[in-house]
Formats: structure tokens, C-alpha cells, sequence
């Protein structure tokens, strides 16, 4: 019984977590839908975004196999920033902007990998060669994927520091479980909109890539000031932590020992 007591309160963080971000993510698709960027006929003659066309060739069981890589690529991302902040807090590394945003990086490119590795295996090879034939060489693919994970990374990077600055304030005796949680809505709410933008440049019949290109360079401005602006308030966290030690007090003890 005492172990289900103390289990409760951080499950509980975990569920309001989750709540967070399916409410964050409905928002999200009510404005898309409100919109016009989602589109519900994935069976048009013509004017087709291209994002319905991939979603056209799926069958119900190439679906659900989309869906279990789907859920692959995205445990990866989120298991990252929460390790990160785990070796930080332990003390095995130090939070940096750089080292954040190198794991980040990293972990994109390992959830896209995995992406790739299930998704090549729910398509047909008639799909397969079509799909390739209207596509870049492998040195551009290759290329576009290490770009767009890297874009990646700086979102991953930032929700790392973030986490780190929510250990920082709970060792301040600030509640963990609160503090992610207000994180998560604040940043989430932004991420939703930058979200929503690209994904309506990205799902049309025609890319804009002026459109695209801007609203990407708006996620990537974004992503860095979360995570530079994270890293700042994790600094003043720990020189508020560590004034303590250099304050009239232990100037004191020190004189009397």
C-alpha cells in the first residue's frame, strides 16, 4: 500500500501530461480542419494535397503497420529529451545547448531510421518503385533526411533543457511533476501552432516552397529560442542554487573555522 501511495502522485504527472498534450493536439486539428488544411475526401479526382495521396495507397493492415512505426519513431523522440535530462540530473553530463541538441539530432535521425526500416516493409514493391520513381536520388534522400532531422533536434534539444530546468527547480523544492506540466502547455501551445502552419504549406495540391520554407525557418527560430532561452533559466537556476554557498553565511563559517 505505501509503494501505491508513492506511485500515485507521479503517475498522476504522467497522466496530466498526456492529457496535455491529446488536449493541445485537438485543438491542433480543430483549427486544421476549421481551416481547410485537413482534408477528410481521401478519394478526389483532382486537387489531391499530397500528404491524401500517401494515405490513399495504405490498406487497413499496411495501416496499422504505419501506425506501430508511427509510435516507434515517436517513442524514440520523446524517450530522448527524457534520458537526457535523467543523465543530467544524475550528474553524468552537464546541460548544454550544443550537447542538447546533438542528442536531439541524433535521436531523429535513429527515429527516422526506424520510420524507414518498418515502412519499407508494409509497402508492396509495385509501391515501392512508383513511389521512387517520382523521388530524388538516395545521396539527396539521405541528405534531406539528415536536414530534416537536424531541424528536428533543435525541438528535441529545446524539450531537453526544459526537462533539466524542471529538475533544477525541483531540487529548488519547486514540484517536478507541476513544473513539466505547465512546460508542456506553454511550449506545447506554440509547437501546436508552428505545427498546424507547416503541415497546411506542407499538405496541398501544389507546395509553395517560398510558403514552406518560411514556415519551416519560423519552427527552426522557435525551436532555438526555446532552447537557448531553457538553457539561460537553467543557469540562473543553478547560480541561485549555488549562492548560497558563497553568501555572507559562508564567508562566516569560513572565517570561523
Amino acid at each position: 500500500m505505501n509503494d501505491m501511495k508513492k506511485m500515485a502522485r507521479p503517475f498522476g504527472w504522467l497522466f496530466a501530461l498526456a492529457l496535455v498534450v491529446a488536449v493541445l493536439g485537438r485543438i491542433g486539428l480543430t483549427i486544421a480542419g476549421s481551416t481547410g488544411v485537413l482534408a477528410f475526401d481521401y478519394i478526389s479526382a483532382a486537387g489531391v494535397p499530397v500528404l491524401d495521396v500517401i494515405c490513399s495507397i495504405l490498406t487497413g493492415s499496411a495501416f496499422v503497420a504505419f501506425l506501430f512505426a508511427a509510435g516507434l519513431a515517436l517513442a524514440v523522440s520523446t524517450a530522448g529529451p527524457v534520458l537526457y535530462g535523467a543523465l543530467v540530473a544524475r550528474g553524468d553530463v552537464k546541460a548544454r545547448p550544443l550537447t542538447a541538441f546533438l542528442a536531439g539530432w541524433a535521436c531523429a535521425l535513429v527515429a527516422l531510421l526506424c520510420l524507414v526500416v518498418v515502412v519499407l516493409g508494409i509497402l508492396s514493391a509495385v509501391q515501392v518503385g512508383s513511389m521512387s520513381s517520382k523521388l530524388p536520388g538516395a545521396a539527396a534522400l539521405a541528405l534531406g533526411a539528415i536536414g530534416f532531422a537536424a531541424f528536428l533536434g533543435t525541438l528535441l534539444g529545446a524539450a531537453s533543457l526544459v526537462v533539466c530546468a524542471a529538475v533544477a527547480r525541483a531540487r529548488a523544492g519547486h514540484s517536478l511533476g507541476l513544473s513539466l506540466v505547465v512546460a508542456c502547455a506553454g511550449c506545447g501551445a506554440v509547437v501546436m501552432a508552428l505545427t498546424v502552419g507547416t503541415f497546411g504549406a506542407l499538405n496541398a495540391a501544389a507546395v509553395s516552397l517560398p510558403a514552406l520554407g518560411g514556415w519551416l525557418a519560423a519552427d527552426v527560430a522557435v525551436n532555438l529560442g526555446m532552447l537557448f532561452g531553457a538553457a539561460a533559466y537553467l543557469r540562473k537556476l543553478e547560480g541561485a542554487a549555488a549562492a548560497p554557498a558563497t553568501g555572507p553565511a559562508a564567508s562566516r563559517a569560513h572565517s570561523a573555522a
